[in-house]
């Protein structure tokens, strides 16, 4: 039986179980239910079962199981989420629906985060801590009225910890890893520090101060690292090494409706770049050597957020913030002397910067009645983007520009009942470099007797183009790609509809299913595309010229009894995409990808000891690519993702140890189907996902009086 028509079975068999199983009555149902309090996208927090949207939230306990060091170990796990690392540079961004990290946001506390190339998008999720985190909200489709620009295919909202139960709450964090079968316990493998104090000062004031320094050694595979002397093109590393120092504080103050809390983030990150080739040189003072045109890639981020909550008028409600936030990214380049571990000819020079002055406020409770309720919100952003293009004749040029938007929305939440309530919204968005944008809504939700809820929304939401897509350049002999300063936004629609079935068993069992379908359509897609050839060489150039749809079905199950929890996700995905340049073009086929997921955990409450393992398949995918005179479709093989952990708390919960391994299948490469050589280059025929099977321990000493 192939995988498909056995996940297509499992998932019918339990959504057939569960809509047949009797339940309790409504009341004891509602006694019993214990929901998650979600934030992102609400009047007000509040429960999962009354929010308008899906909203999918990874709890604390959740990130600690997974033993996870950044963002994407955690995202890793997710159907209809797919992590895309990479080797060369270090990053990991992510994508959904075949849209990839430029159509998704991430948030932190309700705040776009900064990079070095935009405000929200392109986020580097290795570049993310996770040790200040209470849960992860995400919501799937268009959110353009309530987040603006570039939330097309959904958000992420990482809520952080802002108070503690204890006057005193100290945290210190060790953890080795090794990558692959490489560690030695300074020079090779992953070694992370965390300290983390949270103090509060009286009733109304919380202070917090914290740390967090990650060692990545790389990953060598078959290579042999920066010391290696043979010119064989076997120098340097397939993953390059990377050093990340993190410090944050938080100032809290909260008395009676009023809240408020400063927060403070700084980020330092170090990649090294080796060369694959080893030259020779020879100098009178040092005779003979060989020496490697070595590079490092510096990283600084700054984040200011000062938010406050409260009342004005008596009862209207505000939640009102204020961020300024910057990140750059510098380039060294210096000639390495590994004969006598000696660097020359240094040289240090800006590559890309971003610096964000951003504000977003919402307005709630104009009415004094529980039918209707109105939110006014605004947001306001400034970008200043900074960036070295190269252009003809291996000449450079610097680009700063400065990129602003103002934006109003509305949104009501209408309850015609208790069971029914609607969700219309809109927002105009006053732009600076671009024609004015809009966005708008409609969402819907009902609850029924039986633990069964339905959800149905449409959006239409838009995508302003990124700072490298308007005015990168890269012009050297046989390459030719440059940006596009007359760009428009892209525009988007997404219709969804979700049943959701929650049930209890008489056995204490809880089963919950949920069932989404929907389909997003893209136009005025902004593609590299070929645009013409001078000469010998190919010319490509960003333009509106794409028509993106797809078609989603995914179907989520979770499973809990006494001290089980289980999961089994389903992801299916039909995908569109028409690209036509006069030059040459796709056609409109729909492209299958499909995603399952499944974790188990299991807890010995007398060990204070949990046991987790997760595991993804990731199905066969295909994707439209540039031949030699044609588009052409390449397929990328399926592979399994498989990660197992054991968390057990000693001493009344004061030391946690957590041991575990990653990518217990041993992913390095997946293949690709190689293309025919064009466009000036050849694609690689293999991918490089991961380092291979990797095992880490970590302890956390927490000492709270």
């Amino acid at each position: 039986m192939s995988i498909y028509k056995l996940t297509t079975l499992i998932s019918g068999i339990t959504c057939f179980v569960t809509f047949s199983q009797d339940i309790q009555n409504d009341s004891v149902f509602q006694q019993q239910e214990i929901e998650n309090v979600v934030i992102t996208g609400q009047f007000e927090p509040q429960s999962i079962k009354k929010s308008v949207h899906n909203v999918r939230v990874i709890s604390k306990a959740d990130i600690q199981n997974l033993g996870a060091v950044n963002l994407g170990d955690v995202l890793n796990q997710y159907v209809n989420i797919t992590v895309s690392p990479s080797s060369n540079s270090g990053r990991s961004t992510v994508s959904m629906f075949g849209l990839d990290a430029s159509y998704f946001k991430i948030l932190v506390d309700n705040v776009p985060l900064v990079n070095e190339g935009g405000l929200g998008n392109n986020t580097d999720l290795s570049q993310i801590n996770l040790n200040d985190i209470e849960q992860i909200e995400i919501i799937e489709g268009s959110m353009g009225v309530t987040h603006g620009a570039n939330a097309v295919s959904g958000l992420l909202n990482i809520i952080t910890k802002k108070s503690a139960n204890k006057k005193w709450e100290i945290s210190a964090t060790l953890q080795e890893e090794t990558i692959g079968e490489e560690f030695e316990l300074f020079d090779q493998g992953r070694h992370i520090q965390a300290l983390k104090v949270g103090h509060n000062l009286n009733k109304n004031w919380y202070v917090s101060v914290g740390g967090n320094r990650n060692d990545f050694r790389g990953f060598m595979g078959n290579l042999n690292g920066k010391d290696y002397t043979l010119n064989d093109g076997s120098r340097g590393y397939r993953w390059l090494p990377r050093e990340q120092n993190q410090a944050n504080a938080l100032l809290n103050y909260r008395s009676g409706d009023f809240r408020m809390f400063y927060k403070f983030e700084f980020l330092d990150e170090q990649i090294n770049f080796y060369e694959n080739r080893v030259n020779s040189g020879y100098s009178s003072s040092l005779g003979s050597y060989r020496y490697g045109n070595d590079e490092r890639y510096f990283t600084n981020r700054i984040y200011n957020h000062l938010n406050g909550v409260g009342k004005i008028f008596s009862k209207v409600n505000f939640n009102v913030s204020l961020s300024y936030q910057t990140q750059k990214r510098e380039m060294e380049t210096f000639r390495y002397n590994i004969t006598h571990d000696q660097e020359t000819n240094n040289t240090r020079s800006k590559d890309q910067a971003m610096d964000v002055l951003y504000s977003t406020g919402t307005f709630t409770n104009f009415f004094e009645h529980d039918i209707v309720d109105l939110q006014l919100g605004y947001e306001v952003v400034s970008n200043k983007g900074f960036s070295i293009v190269d252009e003809e004749g291996n000449n450079t040029k610097e680009v700063s520009e400065r990129i602003n938007n103002y934006d109003f929305f509305a949104v009501s939440e209408i309850k015609l009942n208790n069971r029914l309530s609607l969700r219309p919204g809109a927002r105009y968005s006053i732009q600076s470099m671009f024609d004015n944008q809009y966005a708008y809504s409609l969402g819907g939700r009902h609850l029924y007797d039986n633990g069964f809820e339905s959800r149905a929304s449409i959006g239409q939401s838009y995508r302003t183009p990124e700072f490298a897509e308007l005015f990168s350049k890269l012009i050297f002999d046989g390459h030719y790609f440059v940006g596009n300063e007359n760009l428009t936004p892209e525009k988007s629609t997404t219709l969804e509809l979700s049943g959701k079935k929650n049930t209890f068993f008489e056995s204490g069992a809880r089963l919950l299913n949920n069932l989404i379908v929907s389909h997003n359509i893209v136009d005025d897609r902004i593609t590299s595309a070929l645009v013409g050839w001078e000469g010998a060489t190919p010319k490509y150039e960003f333009i509106n010229i794409s028509k993106y749809k797809s078609f989603n079905i995914s179907n989520t199950n979770q499973y809990s009894f006494n001290n089980w929890n289980f999961n089994l996700g389903l992801s299916f995905t039909w995908i569109s995409q028409l690209i036509d340049t006069q030059e040459i073009a796709t056609d409109d086929r729909y492209l299958f990808n499909f995603n399952l997921n499944t974790g188990a955990s299991y807890t010995v409450p007398e060990w204070n000891t949990t046991f987790s393992a997760y595991y993804k398949h990731t199905g066969k995918s295909q994707q439209w690519m540039v031949g030699s005179s044609e588009y052409v479709i390449s397929d990328i093989e399926s592979y399994g993702w498989l990660d197992v952990s054991i968390r057990k708390s000693f001493w009344g919960n004061k030391l946690e140890a957590t041991i575990g391994a990653r990518n217990l299948l041993d992913v390095v490469d997946i293949n690709q189907t190689r293309m025919n050589e064009g466009a000036g280059h050849a694609v690689d025929s293999s991918i490089m996902l991961g380092y291979g099977r990797s095992y880490f321990i970590k302890l956390t000493y927490n000492l709270n009086f």
